[in-house]
């Protein structure tokens, strides 16, 4: 299945910078892209979850967000020095999903995946869900976590001219396209109207 499937209009995914996603992630960036609440609420989230065992973090960086690590942190990023830096990880693999390669993991491996406030970089994220979904053990979750913020030269543009209730709706499209998950859950997880950044959460479990 293609990123052009489904009801999304040409030109949704494509990109104002096409340039290879390892040129722009290439500099190291030990920041955070959300405030502490928004933070807060991705391990809230994550604890609430109950997620643990051998977990797969897409995009990731220098940080996971996890209250307590857990039991094996697997770590998928583009810049090898802010993965080597991450104090929860277990191990990491450097690697780019707009490369259209599938996950480098053995189906049926992964207790649980997360991502965290790069969703709305993917390319062709109907293919990334359906490897997630083969990497992980029935019944396991996938939990895609955003903001309202972004480097908008490598964000989709169908992501840029949406809203966020809009953004929530296309994650969970995602999960409905690639097939395989129960019905995703959505959910705003900081409270409406507080000032700073805030959190959304769409995510769904492998059909066993």
């Amino acid at each position: 299945m293609t990123a052009d499937a489904g009801p999304f209009p040409p030109g949704f995914f494509e990109r104002a910078d096409p340039s290879p996603d390892r040129d722009f992630y290439g500099p190291t960036r030990l920041v955070t892209h959300i405030d502490e609440r928004a933070i807060d609420a991705v391990g809230s989230l994550y604890a609430e979850l109950g997620i643990r065992g051998r977990v797969l973090d897409l995009m990731a960086s220098w940080v996971s967000h996890f209250r307590s690590a857990p039991e094996t942190l697997v770590l998928l990023g583009l810049n090898p020095e802010e993965l080597s830096v991450n104090r929860q990880a277990r191990g990491a693999v450097v690697a780019d999903l707009n490369a259209g390669a599938g996950l480098p993991f053995r189906s049926e491996t992964y207790d649980a995946a997360t991502c965290c406030v790069s969703v709305d970089y993917l390319t062709d994220p109907l293919h990334v869900f359906s490897e997630v979904r083969r990497v992980l053990r029935g019944g396991a979750p996938f939990v895609c976590t955003f903001s309202n913020r972004c480097f908008p030269t490598k964000a989709i543009r169908g992501w840029l001219y949406s809203t966020d209730a809009e953004h929530c709706a296309i994650v969970a499209r995602y999960f409905e396209l690639s097939g395989g998950w129960e019905r995703p859950v959505v959910q705003q997880r900081t409270p409406v109207g507080q000032p700073g950044d805030p959190l959304f959460a769409v995510w769904a479990r492998k059909r066993r």
